[in-house]
């Protein structure tokens, strides 16, 4: 790929990963509603049963997230992106055998694989096409579609439960094998990451691409450290503030929540191209601090339209969070392993959901609900101090990245 500003965005690529995501995350969702009904109904599951057969498969696509951005970087963004569909599709039609429980599990551990498969190689793909300069915007805009899926999944699951549980199996199968179809017929261009012709063995860059991996992977580290804290006030935002505003008697949570989801989504739509155009550090940490801000708001709020403020103001600085961050990272990683630097980064979104769930369960049983905010806006300010430490400007002398440059975004993260 070329620095070339330029460069026109491939829509129709654009449009077949993007397409891809939202109908492989509307089958992956879609089974989130139905799940604990079916366990009681089918296999008189306990309340431990059921939390776990839903939320194992963040344990797979916490690990399997770097290995399949490796795997990109070496075999293309396509086949392994098509690989999470098709996995994701097998997962769904498991689903119609008359399994018992551990065999439930291990559907969903295999649906986490798939679903770390067919997010990491795309996030990684929509980059390698996209135009230097626009790249954190289309980052954001991919989220945008994964959200929608997850939306449209768990909303249609919900009602094709109405029928039987076979309709929903059938969509947990069908849309992935229409994720699948929409990826395959996205040109890949020869040149792009995955499509040039294969190294010679024991090339440098071969090298570089098979040097570590893992969480720690040295480009990944802190922008996911950051993005690690600040999920900790969406997952307090999620689980308690319905608690918190009905405890307070203003009641009408869901639409806190609905109105948080709502910005989320339209921030990425209207200004998503600011950490393309302000710098992603500089972006980051404004974000970071608005959710601050807002989770503030929520925790104090003494009436409902104050608390929508809130979560307004924590959906607009969180939705640019984690793109902004997500650029950082592929700003500070080595072309050949951008692909694994990026599983990295997103498998600590998963790592801060596991451990600011029990967290702010603990906060919220031992204190009480207005401290499950203030815990997550102090990690959200750890968060904005962190984002506007990582990485100083390195300006290329002379070049489009000097400082006041046009492209001064793109060298703003890229010190170690």
């Amino acid at each position: 790929m070329t620095d070339d500003p330029g460069r026109a965005v491939p829509r129709p690529a654009l449009v077949g990963i993007f397409g891809g995501l939202f109908a492989g995350y509307l089958g992956l969702t879609a089974v989130i509603p139905v799940l604990p009904a079916f366990l009681r109904d089918r296999h008189a599951a306990g309340d431990l049963v059921v939390g776990l057969v839903v939320t194992v498969t963040a344990g797979t696509a916490l690990l399997v997230r770097p290995v399949a951005g490796a795997l990109a970087d070496r075999y293309g963004h396509r086949t392994v992106m098509l690989v999470g569909a098709l996995v994701a599709a097998l997962g769904g039609l498991l689903y119609f055998l008359p399994l018992a429980v551990p065999a439930l599990v291990a559907v969903r551990l295999l649906l986490g694989a798939g679903e770390a498969a067919l997010f990491t190689a795309g996030a990684v793909w929509t980059v390698a096409l996209a135009p230097h300069h626009r790249r954190g915007q289309l980052i954001g805009l991919y989220g945008v579609s994964m959200w929608g899926g997850i939306s449209a999944g768990t909303f249609l699951g919900a009602t094709l439960q109405q029928v039987s549980f076979t309709a929903v199996w059938a969509l947990a199968a069908a849309a992935p094998l229409l994720a699948a179809a929409l990826i395959a017929v996205v040109p890949v261009p020869r040149g792009e990451p995955g499509t040039a012709a294969p190294r010679e063995p024991g090339t440098a860059a071969q090298g570089k691409s098979r040097r570590g991996g893992g969480l720690l992977l040295r480009p990944a580290l802190l922008p996911g450290t950051a993005l690690a804290l600040g999920a900790a006030g969406y997952a307090g935002l999620a689980a308690f503030v319905v608690l918190h505003l009905d405890a307070r008697g203003i009641g009408s949570g869901v639409l806190v929540l609905s109105c948080f989801s709502a910005v989320y989504a339209g921030t990425r739509l209207v200004i998503g191209h600011l950490p393309d155009k302000l710098g992603p550090r500089r972006v980051a940490a404004w974000s970071a601090a608005g959710e601050a801000v807002g989770l503030t708001i929520v925790a104090l709020a003494p009436n409902l339209p104050v608390a929508v403020a809130g979560g307004v103001v924590t959906g607009v600085g969180f939705s640019l969070l984690h793109p902004s961050l997500a650029l950082m990272v592929m700003n500070r990683a080595e072309p050949t392993r951008q692909g694994a630097a990026i599983g990295a980064y997103t498998s600590f979104w998963d790592l801060g959901l596991a451990v600011w769930g029990p967290v702010t369960g603990l906060v919220a049983a031992r204190l009480d609900y207005p401290a499950v905010f203030g815990v997550g806006a102090a990690c959200a300010v750890a968060a904005a101090a962190m984002a506007a430490w990582i990485g100083r400007p390195a300006a290329d002398p002379g070049g489009p990245g000097s400082p006041g440059g046009p492209g001064s975004a793109r060298t703003e993260a890229r010190a170690a």
